[in-house]
């Protein structure tokens, strides 16, 4: 069965209307989420500025915050261990706060602890890749008080993508998609957020998986505005095959190359070594046309010699359009 944690949240959107309409009347800036405002009051990142409002100031009422973070599966071996690292990420995502965040490798029991460290106005969609509760998820949470989901789907990378756990590319381990449809509780509009992790072994069944995903967002109904996060196991550049296909053919932008402003740029696979300035960014926001970009940062916030993750987080504060720009599909079927 697929795992979907719900609750009723009709307070916290009145309280986040209330906010909105106040920052309108008296022409202030919005916090960098309503989850920042909420995050005021008390708690691990109620002091500190996330990484996005230092590089480019507070956010505006509308901006979407997203991030796409490898958890790193929760492993009990030391160094590195889940129990070793849990407060660190903790201190990340409570800091950050985004409204967004597309995570892989997250184990069930994992993805309880980082939804307990969120706290009560945060919640997820996801399944594990073996099935039910079992495997790592491509899981997406969200702050409740700015989105409401109204529909969710999972596919798995393969020629089989309605059969649960099916690897037919010779992936060295079995790869999905997780989607949902979100009603954005500020704007009003509507956008599809899709989270997946491509695999580390082969790059064959990362072209196929490319291809596949292309030609499934590309099929969702209604026609919306589209934000893919993922750990993608290839370079973002002209060098990677599957970046080529999402982004220079199919016609989806990478947020980082077309942000406003950023910040230094890292390796973001650093196998909790010092990360490598300039590095491979195999960690992407990839969007439809139309999204505004207005920052993207690679974080790289650590406690002592203790990273949340073998992962750096990217992040991106981004403005979807009401009305959803064309995409081409010229080149659908051509990888296939």
């Amino acid at each position: 069965m697929p795992v979907r944690r719900s609750r009723c949240f009709a307070l916290r959107v009145f309280c986040a209307a209330v906010v909105s309409a106040a920052a309108g009347i008296f022409g202030l800036p919005a916090p960098a989420s309503f989850a920042t405002a909420a995050a005021a009051a008390g708690g691990a990142g109620a002091t500190a500025p996330s990484t996005l409002a230092v590089v480019a100031g507070p956010a505006l009422v509308g901006d979407l915050e997203v991030m796409t973070f490898n958890l790193r599966y929760g492993s009990s071996r030391r160094p590195n261990s889940w129990a070793q690292r849990r407060s660190v990420m903790r201190a990340l995502l409570t800091t950050e706060r985004p409204d967004l965040i597309g995570t892989q490798e997250g184990l069930f029991t994992q993805l309880r602890d980082v939804e307990t460290d969120l706290g009560a106005q945060y919640d997820y969609i996801g399944v594990g890749r073996e099935g039910g509760t079992h495997g790592e998820f491509t899981a997406i949470f969200y702050d409740t008080t700015r989105l409401s989901p109204q529909e969710h789907r999972y596919f798995w990378l393969s020629d089989t993508p309605e059969t649960v756990a099916s690897n037919t590319w010779g992936g060295g381990s079995i790869r999905m998609v997780t989607w949902v449809r979100f009603l954005d509780l500020v704007t009003g509009g509507q956008f599809y957020a899709v989270n997946t992790h491509l695999d580390n072994v082969s790059e064959f069944a990362r072209q196929r998986s490319a291809a596949l995903i292309r030609d499934r967002l590309a099929a969702l109904t209604p026609t919306l505005p589209i934000v893919l996060t993922g750990d993608f196991n290839t370079p973002a550049g002209p060098y990677s095959a599957a970046y080529n296909l999402l982004v220079n053919q199919a016609g989806y932008q990478d947020t980082w190359t077309t942000a406003q402003a950023r910040n230094a740029a890292y390796s973001t696979f650093h196998d909790y070594l010092p990360p490598l300035a300039g590095g491979p960014r195999i960690d992407w926001i990839l969007a439809t046309p139309g999204v505004a970009v207005s920052a993207s940062v690679i974080n790289r916030y650590g406690s002592g010699a203790q990273f949340p993750s073998d992962h750096l987080p990217v992040q991106a504060r981004l403005r979807l359009p009401l009305t959803p720009q064309p995409i081409s599909h010229a080149s659908q079927g051509a990888d296939r």
